[in-house]
């Protein structure tokens, strides 16, 4: 099963996995945790009356400061590269590049 991984994720040994979901795992929370002042501060949720549409544009703010704390995140563990490859590979799939 970790073999599975590995191959899946491209890691070169199961320290560099464990690496990879480390990376993973503190940007998305760090990303969780700094959007809350921002949503604060943008009011969105006395603007916005309507729950889903909130979670909407929340997820929407979200996705970028995931993208730029990963990339963060990334070069302080040392997989700049690595995580670069597959910020391309998403920002290819939502057509921002070619």
């Amino acid at each position: 099963m970790i073999q599975n991984l590995i191959n899946k994720f491209n890691a070169k040994s199961k320290v560099h996995l464990f690496i990879i979901f480390i990376v993973f795992g503190l940007s998305g929370s760090f990303s969780l945790w700094i959007s809350s002042p921002i949503l604060a501060a943008l009011d969105l949720k006395d603007m916005l009356n309507n729950y889903p549409l909130y979670i909407l544009f929340r997820v929407l703010i979200i996705i970028p400061i995931y993208q730029l704390i990963l990339i963060v995140i990334a070069t302080l563990f040392g997989e700049f590269e690595y995580f670069w490859k597959f910020e391309k590979k998403f920002l290819k799939r939502i057509k921002i590049i070619k």
